[in-house]
């Protein structure tokens, strides 16, 4: 982990040397730009292990280029971890953010030892897919990790990288109630900061994208999220 790239964007200097000093301190190269069409020219030259990105950007905002990202054709990039950064905190700004495919969100001004933690535990968890190399089917779903591809009743489904993620997660623990913090730590890799609207946005869009399935993601109220299939039907 230690080297790897990390991608700063943001058109305020000071955030950049703040979250600079602390990212170098931990071992990371750290390179930085000030708008979003720059960000786009350096993330296809670098190819960073993850990007901080700031959605208020000039030339081309950070949705824009969370978009871009995510439907470039080229995997590498396309499966690159970014975390937005967002100077409101503002419920709608979050979620459009996630649904374009970030995997995680911080309001500024944010504690620069926690964006250190959240880069550190997001990578982890991508080192961590290698090991993740069996199939799991539940009900008429069959996840591949090693693939990172998911059918329902042998028909492929599109996820994002955080709803695979979090598919896996509840998929992995079939049948037993996860609270929205346990979520974030097993699927985002993270301890709970307090932010567990993350966790409700990526299951709305999964229980759209599986609205097919026999197998459901069923709310526990006051507790959090179960995976289940109909009886005699689970792996």
């Amino acid at each position: 982990m230690a080297g790897e790239t990390i991608l700063v964007v943001d058109d305020e200097q000071h955030i950049v040397d703040l979250a600079k000093l602390y990212l170098e301190a931990e071992g990371f190269r750290v390179l930085s730009a000030s708008d979003g069409q720059r960000a786009l020219e350096r993330i296809r030259r670098n190819r960073p292990a993850l990007i901080v990105l700031d959605l208020m950007l000039p030339e081309v905002d950070g949705w824009e280029v969370c978009r871009r990202v995510r439907s470039d054709p080229d995997e590498s990039i396309a499966e690159i971890p970014i975390i937005m950064l967002t100077a409101r905190d503002d419920d709608v700004d979050k979620i459009v953010g996630l649904e374009l495919g970030a995997d995680d969100y911080m309001t500024k001004p944010f504690n620069p030892r926690e964006l250190t933690a959240r880069v550190k535990a997001i990578l982890r968890r991508v080192e961590r897919r290698s090991t993740e190399a069996h199939p799991l089917r539940i009900g008429d779903i069959l996840i591949d990790p090693a693939r990172r591809e998911v059918t329902v009743a042998g028909e492929p489904v599109e996820l994002r990288m955080k709803e695979f993620d979090l598919l896996l997660t509840l998929a992995q623990n079939a049948g037993i109630v996860l609270s929205r913090e346990k979520l974030l730590e097993l699927a985002w890799g993270y301890d709970f900061y307090g932010q567990t609207r993350t966790v409700d946005v990526h299951v709305a869009q999964l229980r759209k994208k599986l609205a097919h399935s026999a197998v459901e993601i069923e709310t526990v109220w006051g507790v959090g999220y179960k995976l289940t299939a109909p009886r005699g039907e689970d792996s």
